[in-house]
């Protein structure tokens, strides 16, 4: 337990377009709770999205969900996923398979950086 820890601290995958990074860094979005979402439009704005809401893994889907719909779904293989700099959010991008498949990218702000939803 102690070496993989480890192993996964020191040895985590730097290539974002790697099946094993996109798995790891879907992982650890999982469960995350979401103040507010908003999506970038082509001249680099924002508009907010939704409020309130969680990311959540599914039979191999990222899904985002958020006032209280699906607001983004997306396969973790064809996803890039990012975290901001200040670690406050994530920035996720890919084929959006709720909005048949056009490429959207999405910016999740976390609720609290170390606040995750438990499981029930």
């Amino acid at each position: 337990m102690l070496f993989r820890k480890l192993r996964d601290h020191y040895f985590a995958p730097k290539n974002e377009n790697t099946r094993r990074f996109k798995k790891e860094m879907a992982k650890k979005l999982d469960k995350r709770a979401i103040k507010y979402c908003s999506e970038r439009t082509e001249n680099m704005g924002e508009t907010i999205i939704g409020k309130n809401g969680m990311i959540n893994l599914r039979d191999g889907e990222l899904i985002l969900l958020s006032s209280d719909q699906v607001v983004f779904r997306a396969r973790i293989e064809e996803l890039k996923a990012s975290e901001l700099m200040s670690l406050e959010g994530v920035i996720l991008s890919g084929k959006d398979l709720e909005h048949g498949g056009t490429e959207r990218t999405v910016v999740a702000y976390y609720t609290d950086f170390y606040r995750m939803v438990t499981k029930k």
